[in-house]
């Protein structure tokens, strides 16, 4: 799919989803899946598509916010479904495969609540790169819902993805990737609504001071600050330094660490699953 045109990628959607009456698409507001809402409702027309957010102490509020901010642009309508997967002990007990139990709540409850909105197929928008990755559990759970992956099927990685969405001047084009709260907790150590909230309020605290993409990791009472290169020199210099201080002890936390590492794509999970293969 290199190359080619929106028009080309909405033909080549319309074709995927023949023979779909009205698609649910599982949307975080993220750059994919906001990909995805935005050409299936170009493919379909506004009427057959539904945008479902899934809510729960994992998703920042200020994720929650922009997400349906991003489906009034589209001009879709968002139904959130309350997702329990706290509840389930394989969630809270953290180990490499968290996301497939997240996930599997997820599809689960997406497909109890929808029934009334005459959903016929679920979408979420898993890109052709994610599929080649190890540390992406959550994908066994699609596959056991038959939940549809549109823009790995069509070869979309996520550069392809990025560029469509520019094209589609979608505000969240060139928003960093946002996984949730619970991928800040080392595998193994229990995810609590307590851990959750100090996390949410920590990173909130970056995002007021002008950091761009960032990870609070939890370690206990340390908190591991991982940031993108060039926004460190900052973040090390006073008075922003005291200020990050202040904030990761208002959260909770006793100590404060930045990681000269720098931001890290599945930091805990990768490890893990590569070492396992």
């Amino acid at each position: 799919m290199d190359g080619m045109t929106v028009d080309e990628v909405v033909t080549e959607l319309g074709k995927l989803l023949t023979g779909i009456d009205r698609l649910a698409v599982a949307f975080s507001g993220g750059v994919d899946s906001s990909l995805l809402l935005a050409l299936a409702t170009q493919a379909l027309g506004p009427d057959r598509v539904l945008a479902v957010l899934g809510v729960s102490a994992s998703l920042p509020e200020a994720e929650r916010a922009a997400a349906h901010r991003v489906a009034r642009h589209i001009g879709v309508p968002v139904v959130e479904v309350v997702t329990h997967e706290g509840e389930r002990s394989e969630y809270r007990r953290n180990g490499p495969d968290r996301c497939y139990h997240c996930k599997d709540e997820l599809f689960t409850r997406i497909g109890d609540d929808l029934a009334a909105h005459r959903v016929s197929a679920v979408a979420y928008g898993e890109n052709a790169d994610d599929a080649r990755r190890p540390d992406r559990p959550g994908s066994r759970a699609a596959t056991e819902h038959r939940v549809l992956r549109p823009l790995a099927d069509l070869g979309l990685g996520k550069a392809d993805v990025r560029r469509l969405a520019r094209a589609c001047a979608l505000p969240v084009a060139d928003k960093p990737a946002a996984p949730c709260l619970a991928s800040r907790i080392p595998h193994f150590v229990e995810v609590t609504p307590r851990r959750l909230a100090q996390i949410e309020r920590a990173e909130a605290a970056l995002r007021e001071l002008g950091f761009t993409d960032f990870r609070v990791r939890h370690h206990g009472d340390v908190a591991r600050i991982e940031l993108l290169p060039e926004e460190l020199p900052r973040a090390v210099s006073s008075p922003v330094r005291e200020a990050v201080h202040a904030a990761m002890l208002d959260a909770g936390f006793r100590f404060a660490a930045f990681d000269a590492a720098g931001i890290q794509s599945g930091a805990f999970t990768l490890p893990l699953v590569e070492a396992r293969a």
